[in-house]
C-alpha cells in the first residue's frame, strides 16, 4: 500500500511527465526516476515495522505469551526481574528494559540515516 501510494504520487509529478515525453522507454523512466524517489518512504516504513515487531515480541514475552521459556528474549528478562523491583535488585529488569529502548531507538535512527542516503532530493 505504501509503495503504491508513493508511486502514484511520483507518477503525477512534472519531471516524470517530462521524462515520459522523451524517447526513453517507460521501464527506464521507472528505474531511473520513479524508483529512487519511492524508496525513502519504504525504508522508513520497513524500519518502523521492524521496531514495532521487536517491541511486540518483547511485550508478548513479558506477558508470557511469546517465545518458549527456553528461548532468550528481552521481554522474558524484564519479566523475570519484575518480582525483584522493590527489593533493591531493580537492575535485573531495568538493564534489559534500557537495552530494549536503545535497540528500538537505534533501529529508527539507522532507518532515518539510510533514508537520507537513498533520498535523491537530499544529494548535493
Amino acid at each position: 500500500r505504501t509503495a503504491y501510494g508513493a508511486a502514484k504520487a511520483e507518477r503525477g509529478k512534472d519531471y516524470i511527465e517530462a521524462a515520459l515525453a522523451t524517447p526513453l522507454s517507460a521501464r527506464l523512466v521507472v528505474w531511473r526516476h520513479m524508483l529512487p524517489n519511492c524508496t525513502p518512504p519504504l525504508i522508513v516504513v520497513a524500519t518502523v515495522q521492524i521496531a514495532n515487531s521487536i517491541s511486540l515480541e518483547a511485550t508478548l514475552s513479558f506477558l508470557g505469551l511469546g517465545l518458549p521459556v527456553t528461548e532468550p528474549s528481552l521481554g522474558m528478562l524484564i519479566s523475570n526481574g519484575f518480582p525483584y523491583m522493590m527489593s533493591g535488585r531493580y537492575w535485573i529488569s531495568v538493564y534489559p528494559g534500557v537495552a530494549l529502548i536503545i535497540l528500538i531507538f537505534a533501529i529508527n535512527i539507522v532507518g532515518d540515516q539510510v533514508r537520507d542516503q537513498f533520498n535523491p532530493r537530499l544529494r548535493k
